[in-house]
């Protein structure tokens, strides 16, 4: 009995390699597609299947003018855009969205949609509640076919770009607008700052706690102040290196300013502190 269990999973065995074995590999009809392009500072991905024609008639055929279109083939086509955008004066937050069309002859009606999870257009399942909006464009046709459908971004300046829908001999262009502008201005309003107070500041702490350059971190400190202004943390700091440094006249001057500051703030700690100090660097 115990043979013939072994030998059946044996034969079992078997037949599952000679089945992975016997399958083929061949090329997808509608092979899938991922392309990747920056417009100014935002990125903007689009996943789609790419059917071709093959002698047929597309629209207006296979594809009825005024039916919901996937946009390609296989799973629903997604745009994904890593800030917010306009598309066509519409406003559209980052995220991932459905792309979906309508086609007509003189006319075509665009729709990002929010709900991402449809096979093709979700048929019964789809909901227009959930587009996120909808805009026409005009179709523009040349005398040389485009033979595999194709999504491609062009005319791309810093602040906007089209997206460009071609197959067979029709064209279908919309514009996206990105804020480029507000980000490289704040960009160049804080590089323009240059280094922090706070930078100074943590740079003059550790020279002065890993006892590396008293002068030094005397330098950074002061620049931490001149930029942030009398704070009694920085005062205290600018004692403690003044004291190090042997200049203790003026390290209990600027303890006394830090002291009188934290009272102010009712930091007790601060206070107790400085205090301590000066008593110490008066003896």
């Amino acid at each position: 009995m115990k043979k013939l269990i072994i030998l059946s999973l044996i034969i079992l065995n078997i037949g599952i390699v000679n089945s992975s074995q016997a399958q083929i590999e061949y090329p997808a009809p509608s092979p899938p597609s991922k392309m990747i392009q920056t417009v100014g500072l935002t990125e903007i991905q689009v996943e789609y299947s790419r059917p071709s024609l093959k002698g047929r008639k597309m629209f207006g055929g296979l594809l009825p003018y005024g039916e919901l279109w996937r946009t390609g083939a296989n799973a629903c086509t997604k745009i994904t855009v890593n800030d917010d955008v306009e598309i066509q004066g519409n406003d559209l937050p980052k995220g991932t969205y459905a792309l979906y069309t309508i086609p007509n002859r003189d006319e075509w009606t665009i729709i990002f949609h929010k709900n991402t999870t449809h096979w093709g257009t979700g048929g019964k399942n789809y909901d227009s509640k959930e587009d996120a909006f909808r805009f026409t464009v005009k179709p523009t046709f040349t005398s040389e076919k485009v033979e595999t459908f194709t999504i491609d971004i062009n005319n791309i300046r810093s602040q906007t770009a089209s997206i460009d829908l071609l197959w067979d001999n029709a064209k279908i262009s919309f514009n996206i607008t990105v804020d480029t502008d507000s980000k490289v201005m704040a960009d160049i309003k804080k590089k323009m700052k240059g280094i922090s107070g706070t930078t100074y500041y943590q740079a003059a702490r550790y020279y002065h706690e890993e006892k590396k350059d008293f002068d030094l971190a005397l330098e950074w400190i002061e620049k931490a102040i001149d930029i942030e202004g009398d704070k009694y943390w920085l005062l205290r700091l600018k004692s403690l290196i003044l004291a190090d440094l042997g200049k203790t006249k003026k390290a209990i001057k600027v303890a006394k300013k830090s002291k009188k500051l934290a009272q102010e703030d009712g930091n007790e700690n601060y206070v107790k502190l400085n205090e301590t100090s000066i008593k110490e660097w008066k003896k």
